[in-house]
């Protein structure tokens, strides 16, 4: 894929330029409740391995727990996140921006618990030890644009920023500098 196309979040939290796949692994926010955080995840499935069905199937809850030893553990999970970008830059939805995803689990950011109440999870399709794309970089760039435009977006985080100890994600392979205008969380 070359340069993403640009985008633009409407009224519904729909995303132009993205492929739309709506997962059940979601609820309202609370009550006039911003978003007002953008939280970057890193996942592969199995672990690892770039390309195939597995990412969607376990945000849509159709992950086939017999089809990779490691899907036994994570199968009847039930998470999504905003967004998934593939490693050639291709954007997929799954949750409506005005909504609550369920991506960050026990999490707290600048002091403030339940980060998927004012959050959007953007999962980068990647792992701990590998670098991500050009392409996944010029996409998360336009699409954080994008939701600047939409809401009230005022920080970026990594989901290691908000659940130290806990999580790892995007890991030591995401160079923040390739995101202007993005300031890395202390």
């Amino acid at each position: 894929m070359t340069d993403p196309v640009p985008f633009a979040i409407d009224a519904q939290g729909w995303c132009a330029g993205a492929r739309r796949v709506e997962s059940p692994n979601c609820d309202e926010r609370p009550d006039g409740e911003p978003v007002s955080l953008v939280v970057l995840h890193s996942i592969s499935l199995p672990p690892g391995e770039f390309g195939g069905p597995w990412i969607e199937r376990l945000f849509l809850n159709a992950l086939d727990p017999s089809a990779h030893p490691y899907f036994v553990d994570v199968a009847a999970l039930r998470v999504s996140a905003h967004f998934l970008v593939r490693r050639d830059g291709e954007l997929l939805q799954f949750v409506p921006t005005v909504r609550r995803a369920w991506h960050a689990g026990a999490s707290n950011w600048k002091g403030r618990s339940r980060c998927n109440d004012f959050s959007v999870g953007i999962e980068l399709e990647g792992c701990n030890v590998l670098p991500f794309e050009d392409a996944q970089y010029r996409c998360v760039q336009t699409l954080i644009e994008a939701l600047k435009l939409r809401h009230p977006v005022a920080d970026v985080a990594g989901h290691s920023d908000i659940a130290p100890g806990r999580k790892v994600d995007p890991g030591a392979c995401f160079d923040w500098k390739r995101l202007p205008g993005v300031v890395r969380p202390a």
